[in-house]
């Protein structure tokens, strides 16, 4: 069956952005020309899912508004005749069907994943972690995991060879065996190890093909590492009963789930941009040179 659902659990606080996320949700947080959350979404439909389903929390109006119609936005572009940015406004609203449930109390990822089950109970299905800004123009990396799914069945997950110094920063699997280059199937996986205890250095990253099977493990499970239903714990739990694999993606993951991990992002991107580049290369360049010029003083 062809995976059409994407779940994007977005109900978090957003605490690493505090104070601005006390009101804005920090999906909406632009990465250079749109919100982190559109970047996710866009992936989403490009791998050919066209059912989003967004578990939010009473502080995300902000991303439901984003993809809301603005009738007097479009009317006022209209009139003025900014035609270009009346289309850009109209695509967002027209961008996917979206569900969103509201995850009542923060009970964690596994929890916001459970909220999913009565849209996502009888088949496959994806979830995105929008915090992970994934770009690959050949094959988006969700599209990578359902294309492996299809081909052998089974739940999917995102992996990244990580340094052996980073991965008790991580959940690392497992591996029991690889079928080929950079596809394992999994046996185990253990949240953030110490370096010498990690069963490798494969991390899991924030995109997965989850089997229905995931929903009763979460309700049984209780809760885990601080308090909350971890979705990791359930996934190891399933390893045991179904097939679980991991793929090396191909393409490159920004992590903006951090303030310097977006600060990162944005400058990367931003100098992919040929009317951005000049802007950051001319002021990293004032800076450095006033920083030279306090340096020469001193000495």
């Amino acid at each position: 069956m062809k995976i059409r659902k994407c779940v994007f659990p977005v109900a978090g606080l957003g605490t690493r952005f505090l104070p601005v996320t006390k009101e804005l949700a920090k999906e909406m947080l632009p990465l250079v020309n749109r919100p982190i959350i559109s970047y996710g979404v866009e992936e989403a439909l490009a791998s050919g899912c066209d059912e989003i389903i967004m578990i939010t929390g009473r502080a995300k109006r902000s991303i439901e508004n984003y993809f809301d119609r603005s009738f007097e936005l479009e009317e006022l572009l209209k009139s003025r005749g900014k035609t270009e940015l009346y289309d850009k406004m109209l695509a967002i609203s027209n961008m996917a069907e979206i569900l969103f449930i509201r995850q009542r109390e923060p009970l964690g990822l596994g929890h916001a994943v459970l909220c999913s089950e009565p849209v996502c109970k009888n088949e496959f299905f994806g979830v995105a972690l929008p915090d992970d800004v994934f770009l690959n123009p050949e094959a988006p990396v969700l599209s990578q995991l359902i294309t492996v799914h299809e081909k052998i069945g089974g739940s999917v997950i995102a992996l990244e060879e990580v340094e052996a110094d980073d991965v008790s920063r991580y959940g690392i699997v497992k591996p029991q065996f690889a079928i080929e280059n950079g596809i394992y199937k999994i046996e185990d996986m253990v949240e953030k190890p110490k370096k010498e205890d990690s069963p490798s250095n494969l991390a899991i990253m924030g995109r997965y093909v989850l089997s229905p099977s995931i929903f009763p493990l979460l309700r049984k499970q209780g809760a885990g590492t601080g308090g909350e239903i971890q979705l990791t714990d359930a996934i190891k739990t399933l390893c045991s009963q179904e097939p679980v694999w991991g793929v090396v993606y191909k393409g490159r993951r920004f992590d903006c789930g951090t303030q310097k991990g977006w600060l990162s992002a944005n400058v990367q991107l931003a100098l992919e941009e040929p009317e951005l580049r000049d802007v950051v290369l001319n002021v990293v360049s004032k800076e450095f040179n006033k920083e030279e010029n306090i340096n020469n003083v001193n000495q």
